[in-house]
């Protein structure tokens, strides 16, 4: 089978057939991806943000739609011939090894889930069954941008109805966290970001008011939306030392900061400490505390009655042979969320 192969931190990632493992092992599943998402975390990943990476040469990918070709032994949550959202937060199931893919004489490594190949060995507990009518572009945004944006709304900022809040970064995450925003009526939902076309997406799925931070003043226009007391909830998004430094600055005195981008490996954040002792909080975010199995069916049903407007998030899409050039849309900022066809 075909995939992207990351071979070298920094470095393009190479296309090339390798393969799949002799035999699925207990609690494995083998899934043809129809559809990929690309997150931000695989460009942080291709740029080993986080610190040297142990496990090259690997696969990439963790938000997907496919259907589920073969099952190994024990697996009970999902048949040959499911439709299944492949994710990298737990679901339900077992917890599998990891596979070993071979190129060549060489053993290539892979997590629970990966998403940038044509078929994926991955754990029973990274994949959730869905309906057929569901789409596998739809499928791949409730990997990672759709459950984690909304769960950001639900678990980690407990947002409540008429609740202020600003988001930082309207890529696949932050147009989900908009989303997430209007569902429970919040107000204002300030959508900032630098690419005007993002602004206009986060508008047109609810965004009350948005802010281009190209010109700056930014933590001024957010308090002139919002009020001199700032907002009851900032969420950032992008990773940015200066925008999370700044949203914790707009939160007000009992609101929460919520991080879902990470900095650099290195990079700090400098904050004022006390307000921490007077009810303001600044919490991180792992990947909005989804929980699949749940979540997905739920979504699933707002999709369907037009609640949550999900294939008009995909601005892009790219073959797998052209996963580079899409590599180099997402970290030029641009577009909402791209899509890999396989």
């Amino acid at each position: 089978m075909k995939a992207a192969i990351l071979v070298e931190s920094g470095k393009p990632l190479v296309v090339a057939d390798i393969d799949l493992p002799e035999r699925l092992e207990y609690g494995q599943v083998l899934v043809r991806v129809h559809a990929s998402g690309i997150c931000g975390s695989q460009i942080g990943e291709i740029d080993a943000v986080k610190g040297p990476d142990k496990f090259l040469p690997h696969l990439l990918g963790h938000e997907g739609g496919g259907v589920v070709e073969d099952i190994g032994a024990g697996v009970r949550h999902v048949r040959k011939g499911d439709r299944v959202v492949l994710h990298w937060r737990k679901g339900r199931g077992i917890e599998s090894p990891t596979p070993r893919y071979r190129w060549g004489g060489r053993a290539v490594n892979a997590g629970w889930v990966t998403t940038f190949n044509e078929r994926a060995v991955v754990s029973e507990n990274r994949v959730t069954p869905i309906p057929d009518d569901i789409d596998f572009g739809v499928a791949a945004l409730l990997g990672c941008a759709v459950t984690t944006g909304l769960g950001v709304v639900v678990n980690d900022a407990r947002l409540r109805i008429g609740e202020s809040i600003a988001v930082y970064g309207a890529g696949g995450v932050g147009l989900s966290v908009v989303q997430g925003a209007a569902l429970v009526s919040a107000w204002p939902i300030i959508a900032i970001d630098r690419d005007e076309a993002k602004l206009a997406m986060a508008k047109a799925f609810g965004a009350t008011h948005v802010i281009n931070t190209a010109p700056g003043g930014t933590a001024e226009q957010v308090r002139r939306i919002a009020g001199a007391a700032g907002v009851d909830v900032a969420v950032d998004t992008t990773g940015a030392v200066a925008l999370i430094e700044e949203a914790w600055g707009v939160t007000s005195a009992r609101g929460r900061t919520v991080l879902v981008g990470v900095p650099r490996a290195g990079e700090h954040v400098r904050i004022n400490t006390l307000p921490l002792h007077f009810d303001k909080r600044i919490v991180g975010s792992h990947g909005g505390q989804a929980e699949p199995a749940e979540d997905i069916p739920r979504y699933v049903n707002l999709v369907r009655q037009g609640r949550l407007r999900l294939r008009e998030m995909i601005t892009h899409t790219f073959t797998l042979d052209q996963v580079n050039d899409a590599v180099a849309l997402m970290r030029a900022g641009g577009g909402g969320r791209c899509l890999i066809t396989l």
